[in-house]
């Protein structure tokens, strides 16, 4: 098949997507309940995204393979979702690995995380805590947060099934996220949208850097560049750069890695744009370190062979 004349043979691993089918069996609270927590409306995603859009969304870049994050599916129904995934996989040739859901804090966790890790693309789990609704509010202690000592030990867990843990929570907990990372050495950990940068206030952005430095500071955590719409501003170079250097920075180029969070942050633009946006903001890297950001380091991480 011809390339389109824009095509860019940089290899990709898009470390972070999503894919739903609305008109299935599976349902996302969160998606049909008309706002993202972060961005406000979601009209322009509430509707079924399959892989045949997504290699039409990627047509101009060289994508080699993709990372399934679970999707926030009605969580009685993780393993279906994973179930799902597999078979899209199987049909479509994507994704290349799949980060499943799990709670580990229920009585009996170890039931669903041999389930989903029965799946052979399943590589690790994403299992949120709670988070407060801002940096001065305040969940500490609370079942399943971030202090809870049942949730803390259920990450062990993790390791026993070999699975990693994708991370997620926002700028004003990763101090207190790096509490946590330090009782887990040996479990691989991918800290989600680059810490959820929202507030890009001068003193956000002090706390945002003190937590990205605390938990790179284990050499366990590695950081996924996603996530960085902010409501209200627009999707740029300028705005978006600073935050992609000053992470690459805190966790060295070997412990990054792009993703598009698609089609979730698709509401700020299309995947050219998003991962356009990525290139230009790191143009002046040299061609190896180009590839580590955009493919070997997420293939390796994700342990992903193609």
């Amino acid at each position: 098949m011809k390339r389109p004349e824009l095509y860019d043979p940089l290899p990709i691993v898009d470390a972070h997507h999503h894919l739903w089918d609305l008109e299935g069996d599976l349902t996302y609270p969160w998606l049909t309940s008309g706002e993202h927590a972060y961005q406000g409306d979601n009209s322009a995603i509430r509707r079924t995204y399959l892989p045949e859009e997504y290699f039409r969304d990627t047509t101009l870049h060289n994508v080699i393979a993709t990372v399934h994050i679970e999707a926030e599916c009605d969580r009685s129904r993780q393993v279906e979702e994973t179930a799902w995934v597999s078979a899209q996989a199987a049909a479509t040739g994507m994704p290349n690995a799949i980060v499943a859901h799990a709670w580990i804090d229920e009585p009996d966790p170890e039931d669903i995380l041999a389930r989903q890790k029965a799946f052979p693309l399943v590589r690790g789990i994403r299992t949120k805590p709670i988070i407060a609704s801002g940096p001065d509010d305040s969940v500490a202690g609370q079942p399943r947060s971030l202090q809870d000592p049942k949730w803390r030990a259920g990450l062990a867990l993790l390791e026993k099934y070999d699975l990693s843990w994708d991370l997620r929570v926002p700028w004003y907990h990763l101090s207190e996220a790096a509490e946590v990372v330090a009782e887990h050495p040996n479990l691989r950990i991918a800290l989600n949208h680059t810490g959820y940068p929202m507030d890009r206030s001068v003193e956000a952005l002090a706390v945002w850097r003190k937590g990205m430095e605390a938990l790179a500071a284990h050499p366990n955590v590695w950081c996924k560049l996603s996530g960085l719409p902010v409501l209200g501003a627009p999707y740029t170079v300028a705005n978006n750069q600073p935050i992609i250097l000053d992470a690459i920075r805190i966790f060295g180029v070997d412990r990054c890695m792009f993703a598009s969070n698609f089609p979730v942050d698709g509401l700020k633009g299309s995947w050219d744009h998003l991962y356009t946006t990525h290139k230009r903001s790191v143009a002046s890297f040299s061609q190896a370190d180009r590839e580590k950001l955009f493919a070997k380091n997420a293939m390796a991480f994700y342990r992903i062979k193609i």
